[in-house]
């Protein structure tokens, strides 16, 4: 058996012998193991009140949910092989879209809209756009984009918008 079918075999507990080195075990030029266009994920909630004008049913009354948003964001990878830190992804969250959304009354926050998860989810998609592109990201991973934005306004209920239906607009 090889050391590399060894060190594979599922279930069997093995403690790391040594801990792989940069510059002696992997060197720099290996750390990207592609340049293909790769999709990352990293998702927030909030709490918000808010109602809809125009709307028969229980949601013309002021009330709230706990709103689950998911970003998806691809890019190529950089020289280490990073599409985009989450960290910067959560940097534009907290920054540029939170403050409008968390423990607010969105009809008052948001630009004038009906608060429906279907306008939302648009002006989620174009802040995450502009975050990304105003962030100076782009410039680290090549072609750093927004490719959709899912707003769950229930566990098991949401609205999406995708890269290539708001080119149609």
């Amino acid at each position: 058996m090889s050391e590399r079918e060894r060190l594979a075999v599922p279930g069997e507990l093995r403690i790391v012998e040594k801990l792989q080195r940069y510059g002696e075990d992997i060197g720099h030029e290996q750390l990207r193991y592609h340049r293909r266009r790769v999709l990352v994920s990293k998702s927030f909630t909030f709490d918000a009140a808010h109602h809809l004008h125009a709307y028969e049913g229980k949601c013309k009354n002021l009330h709230g949910h706990t709103y689950k948003v998911v970003f998806g964001i691809s890019g190529v990878p950089d020289d280490v092989g990073i599409v985009v830190d989450f960290a910067d992804i959560k940097k534009i969250w907290k920054n540029r879209i939170e403050p409008y959304l968390d423990h607010r009354y969105l009809n008052e926050t948001l630009p004038p809209m009906n608060t429906t998860a279907e306008n939302m989810v648009v002006w989620l998609f174009e802040q995450m756009e502009e975050g990304l592109r105003t962030s100076g990201l782009g410039e680290r991973s090549a072609g750093l984009r927004t490719e959709f934005v899912r707003l769950f306004e229930t566990p098991t209920s949401y609205a999406e918008a995708r890269r290539e239906w708001m080119a149609d607009a």
